[in-house]
């Protein structure tokens, strides 16, 4: 995501999502993984006023081990029994990996940020696959999600 403009549209789209789940109270915790690592950004939380700075280390590249971020996010969500609890999936589609859908998560929405000249659909499939919902970040309004 980072060679095409992709993170920066990614960022930008997490602060649109982080700024509505602020003004709703909802909690949020925020998990990022790229490479060989996935990383608790943010713990479980009430959503607080979020800005550019705190976004800015947020990096990208190296594959995805998007199988062990998501195993994690259902690991939290697990925690959190006594809400109703969302996951949002922003990929650019390149991971040839395929989990499947935690258990843990009453909602589920798949965002895809592909740019390729040929696309594979990866983000689509998934998000069919999990019976999630997918938004083409192109097109996503996060107010009206």
């Amino acid at each position: 995501m980072r060679n095409d403009g992709g993170l920066a549209r990614a960022k930008g789209l997490l602060l649109a999502l982080m700024d509505e789940a602020y003004r709703r109270r909802d909690h949020v915790a925020l998990l990022c993984f790229a490479g060989s690592v996935v990383e608790l950004r943010l713990p479980p939380r009430r959503a607080s006023a979020w800005n550019d700075d705190w976004v800015a280390p947020i990096g990208a590249g190296g594959g995805t081990p998007l199988a062990l971020g998501v195993q994690r996010a259902d690991e939290l969500l697990k925690r959190h029994a006594d809400r109703r609890r969302w996951l949002w999936l922003l990929t650019d589609g390149r991971s040839a990996e395929s989990p499947a859908r935690p258990g843990s998560a009453d909602v589920a929405c798949v965002v895809g940020f592909e740019t390729a000249r040929v696309p594979l659909h990866r983000a689509q499939s998934l998000a069919a696959a999990w019976d999630a919902r997918y938004l083409d970040a192109a097109a996503f309004d996060p107010a009206q999600a």
